[in-house]
């Protein structure tokens, strides 16, 4: 009997994938607990729609972030920061306050996790930062580090 997954069942199958399996399974688990449903045209229609829907969303956010990486390579976030008299920082700038200053000076609001900083910001002047914005788009934010 084929059977579209309604969600994963180990061993068997995902969610959303058409398989064969036994009558007597299909029956007696996978239907009785609303775990698969029957493919019938209607239902396998349905999940060719649902499929269609998927991917027109994942190519929208891959544009999305595609703009955003254009508009975030096209600006400078300026981080404002105690200074010792040796001109170096107090502490260091974190991801959390880039994340601000963009969302501050520019209006973008970007998650902090996406900053990918791989050492801290300890001293003043320009540096680049990369932002992952998708799992194939990478930015590259300026950020200037001046004194408060």
């Amino acid at each position: 009997m084929k059977v579209i997954f309604t969600e994963d069942v180990k061993g068997k199958g995902k969610k959303d994938e058409v398989k064969d399996v036994p009558v007597g399974y299909a029956q007696n688990f996978l239907l009785k607990f609303n775990k698969a449903v029957e493919a019938t045209p209607h239902n396998l229609k349905m999940l060719e729609k649902k499929q269609q829907k998927k991917e027109e969303n994942l190519q929208q956010e891959l544009d999305d972030a595609k703009a955003l990486k254009e508009k975030l390579e096209a600006i400078e976030v300026e981080i404002a920061h105690k200074v010792g008299q040796d001109g170096r920082i107090f502490g260091s700038v974190s991801s959390k306050q880039i994340a601000d200053g963009l969302k501050s000076q520019h209006d973008i609001k970007l998650d902090k996790r996406k900053i990918e900083l791989d050492e801290p910001i300890k001293a003043l002047g320009y540096r680049n930062v990369d932002v992952k914005l998708h799992k194939d788009v990478k930015a590259t934010l300026k950020v200037h580090t001046v004194e408060e």
